[in-house]
């Protein structure tokens, strides 16, 4: 039942993603190039589908994996890329990279909506990650003020609609706060600046 709802899921996420890059001004564009959009994503649908965490976490996985040929695949459908571009070794990088945010967002999901000590923290994972992409933005020698204000704009916004109350989204929020720190180094080790 999950490779019904991931594969389809990654597969549009890949290539709507690579249309949107493509189609959409700046800087509503650059979320297309968003790892954080992509983490998001990997959260939602498992937070959506209420899978339980091994299923969550291979489901995430699947759809971010298969997401990266298919945005390749719509990249040389669009403007006759190049068709290596769907296996070559960047492509498995961002699988590579895929599977590492699958596991973690994937298992967010699931935490997000138990019961427990984890379950704020969970929450605050997609705003985190937005964040923390915001940061590294405007850390960048050539930075795009603009796109760091849709990030962060972004992750306050996934927080309101996932959240309820005033109360419970300021705690969410807070936690954020050293997540989006560990995020942000995370990133800069990994070579995102």
């Amino acid at each position: 039942m999950m490779i019904m709802w991931a594969l389809p899921a990654g597969f549009l996420l890949g290539f709507l993603d690579f249309v949107w890059i493509k189609y959409v001004p700046f800087p509503l564009a650059d979320l297309g190039n968003s790892l954080g959009t992509w983490a998001v994503a990997a959260f939602l649908l498992t937070y959506l589908r209420r899978w339980r965490m091994p299923v969550a976490v291979t489901g995430a996985v699947v759809c971010l994996v298969v997401a990266v040929p298919s945005y390749y695949l719509a990249a040389a459908l669009i403007q006759n890329d190049d068709w290596s571009n769907l296996y070559n070794t960047v492509a498995l990088l961002w699988m590579g990279f895929g599977v590492v945010a699958g596991v973690v967002f994937g298992a967010g999901g699931v935490l997000a909506r138990t019961d427990g000590l984890l379950r704020l923290p969970a929450l605050a994972l997609p705003a985190a990650v937005l964040f923390a992409e915001s940061v590294v933005e405007l850390l960048r020698p050539e930075s795009e003020p603009a796109f760091a204000a849709v990030t962060a704009a972004l992750g306050l916004l996934v927080t309101v609609l996932l959240v309820r109350g005033w109360r419970e989204r300021a705690l969410v929020l807070l936690w954020s706060v050293p997540l989006t720190a560990a995020g942000w180094v995370m990133l800069t080790v990994a070579g995102f600046r």
